[in-house]
């Protein structure tokens, strides 16, 4: 299959769209901030709480008339301009595939080497967050605004979050394995390229910023020869560092003992660290820059609550001490884990993280609806992921029954090559959500192949249903559509048989905004879809029932710019305590309570509205493979940003081989 990477088959209808479009545009920015000038942010509303009462509606007064005149002799223009305009979506192709030629700017698509499936197995990192870049009036109602800048500013915290080399830490305690009881926050790293790995218990990741000169270089001669004991790394993680901890039995973290080149540092953890902070973050569009607020990943040092005492030999040091003497600077940004220990029957790992995964593979975005906000984000992750596929969807009235003001505000970037993309429209959108053309884009990417040539590739579905409460049978019909394309999808696309596979297919992964919850009544159809026998959902038990560490992704839209959760640092903790969810996210709704945010929360029980999916399947996969979940992150680095909360899953492709 061909990918197409512009728009329009020919520059000439290039040129002509972009003339028209320029037509246009004037007068949909001017309708853009005429609205937007009368539904203030709350975070607007308290800026201007120290002003005069009657200065706001002054400025209302005297801006509403010059943008109308304006808007209105803008008019004629734009009228001519959607008249070329509408009729050119019927030559326009489905998406924009991006490749970054210059590999020297995608820092994590140089650290990756080719998968040969020689190993033991390799995991793979996958990301799905709604970013709400809707044109800034629109994005109003859900209490953002700015759209332009909080564009940059997500693709800028998704891709250093992301770029950061991958700690894993292995807690060696007769009694606890949960780092929760500490709060573990930092450790001092080892050198690059030395990472001896340890046979102990439960692993744990982090991330952290490096700022040596061999970034990437992780994977060393020493690495490769400890491969093939338990908990060590498998063959194809880049960028990793190899931690142990010793435990005690009362439950507290003793010395973490690593090797730093000559010498050895010792890292002890308190067990209740302060929580002050000083790191800073630059001013982001919806907040202020606050002290603790590490949400920027740009900063070269640690807050005070992840600054730990280190002894080199017999000597005790201070943290500058060590900084000097150290070969690289290295900021390990907590992950606080929420599992508790009476949660043994789960197999993987699961937490509130503040920041994205280390080494994250694949990243599916939703509400990307604004164009030149996806550029400006476009431009961003392409710091990290060398593959992009954006502007993906219909306009006009061209391959869906009803007339299209925007795309699907789908976007999903790799650092693996796309071999194949397919996208579909849901032709059922009702009330507001018909304007979009929401539906699902499908993409096949090679991650690898075998000594045998054969090639080992992925599935990845990303999607965006129905969002108007109470539309259960449109969102059921989505998913039925859904399945069927996501057949198609693997039927066209593949080129092997049984008797003689060209192709190994490691995994197949749907993700997406579902807009519906595992817990509320009024969503019981949705939540007993045949989609669910198939694709497994790792934070849930059953129909109704979610895992109890499972959280709610959407957050309530009045308290983004609360002091206690307008940094990642401070929602993750929020997010942490029953009562800190209960005042930050939106909970399911039942028939039997109040309709107001207030009622609900204060009778039902729960972690919140959990529609933000990540699934995963063991169909159609290579039979001498397995899949598994390593790890489920729910992410706050995003906070300020937008309403959702992203998620990340890290799948576990075993082969059954043993490394050689």
């Amino acid at each position: 299959m061909v990918l197409y990477t512009s728009p329009f088959p020919n520059s000439f209808l290039s040129v002509l769209h972009s003339f028209s479009w320029g037509l246009i545009f004037p007068c949909y920015w001017l309708a853009d901030r005429l609205v937007g000038s009368f539904v203030p942010t709350t975070y607007e509303k308290r800026q201007r709480a120290d002003d005069p009462c009657y200065f706001h509606a002054l400025c209302i007064i005297i801006t509403t008339p010059i943008y109308l005149a304006l808007l209105v002799a803008s008019l004629p223009f734009a009228l001519i301009g959607f008249l070329l305009w509408s009729p050119l979506q019927s030559a326009r192709r489905p998406y924009v595939y991006s490749r970054l030629k210059d590999k020297n700017h995608a820092n994590g698509a140089t650290l990756l080497t080719e998968w040969k499936a020689a190993g033991s197995g390799k995991s793979f990192c996958f990301g799905s967050a709604n970013v709400c870049l809707l044109p800034d009036s629109l994005a109003r109602f859900n209490n953002v605004f700015n759209t332009q800048a909080r564009a940059k500013e997500i693709g800028r915290r998704i891709r250093n979050g992301a770029s950061r080399p991958q700690i894993k830490i292995y807690i060696d305690s007769p009694t606890n394995t949960s780092i929760s009881a500490a709060s573990f926050s930092s450790l001092v790293s080892p050198q690059a390229g030395d990472n001896r790995a340890v046979n102990a218990g439960i692993k744990r990741t982090t991330s952290m910023e490096y700022k040596g000169d061999n970034c990437g270089s992780n994977n060393g001669e020493e690495n490769r020869e400890d491969k093939g004991g338990s908990g060590e790394p498998h063959e194809g993680e880049e960028n990793t560092c190899i931690v142990r901890i010793n435990g005690e039995e009362n439950g507290h973290m003793s010395d973490t003992e690593t090797d730093t080149g000559n010498g050895q540092a010792r890292a002890s953890v308190p067990a209740e660290p302060s929580l002050e902070g000083d790191a800073e973050i630059p001013k982001t569009p919806n907040h202020k820059q606050k002290e603790g607020d590490s949400g920027s990943l740009d900063s070269c040092s640690a807050s005070r609550e992840s600054l730990v005492k280190v002894r080199v030999g017999d000597g005790t040091v201070d943290q500058s001490t060590v900084n000097n003497k150290l070969l690289y600077k290295a900021s390990i940004m907590k992950k606080t884990s929420v599992r508790k220990k009476k949660h043994t029957d789960e197999t993987f790992d699961h937490e509130i993280s503040a920041f994205f995964p280390a080494n994250l593979d694949f990243l599916c975005l939703q509400e990307v609806f604004d164009k030149r906000a996806a550029e400006k984000l476009k431009e961003q992750l392409h710091h990290y992921f060398e593959y992009i596929v954006y502007d993906v969807g219909v306009y006009s009235c061209h391959g869906c029954c009803s007339f299209k003001f925007v795309n699907s505000g789908l976007l999903f970037a790799s650092r693996y090559p796309v071999m194949d993309a397919a996208y579909h429209c849901y032709p059922n959108g009702r009330g507001m959500d018909s304007l979009a053309s929401k539906g699902a884009l499908f993409l096949k990417v090679q991650v690898g192949s075998t000594p045998q040539d054969q090639r080992i590739v992925g599935y990845i579905s990303c999607t965006h249903l129905q969002a108007i409460a109470g539309d259960t049978t449109v969102r059921c019909e989505q998913l039925d559509m859904l399945q069927d394309w996501l057949s198609e999808f693997r039927k066209s696309t593949s080129s092997s048989s049984t008797a003689n596979p060209e192709e190994l297919v490691a995994f197949d992964v749907l993700c997406g905004d579902l807009n519906f919850d595992n817990c509320s009544s009024e969503d019981k159809l949705e939540q007993q879809h045949s989609l669910f026998t198939h694709y497994k959902d790792p934070c849930r038990v059953g129909p109704g029932e979610d895992k109890p560490w499972a959280i709610g992704t959407l957050l309530d839209p009045e308290g983004l710019y609360d002091e206690e959760v307008c940094t990642p640092d401070n929602l993750q903790k929020v997010l942490e305590s029953e009562e800190g969810r209960k005042g930050y996210l939106v909970y399911p709704t039942s028939k039997n309570h109040s309709s107001s945010q207030k009622g609900r929360k204060a009778s039902l029980k729960g972690n919140g509205r959990r529609i933000d999916y990540m699934l995963y399947t063991e169909e159609g996969l290579y039979l001498e493979w397995k899949v598994e979940v390593e790890e489920f992150s729910f992410i706050t680095q995003l906070a300020g940003l937008t309403d959702h909360l992203p998620v990340a899953m890290r799948l576990m492709v075993s082969t059954g081989e043993d490394d050689p």
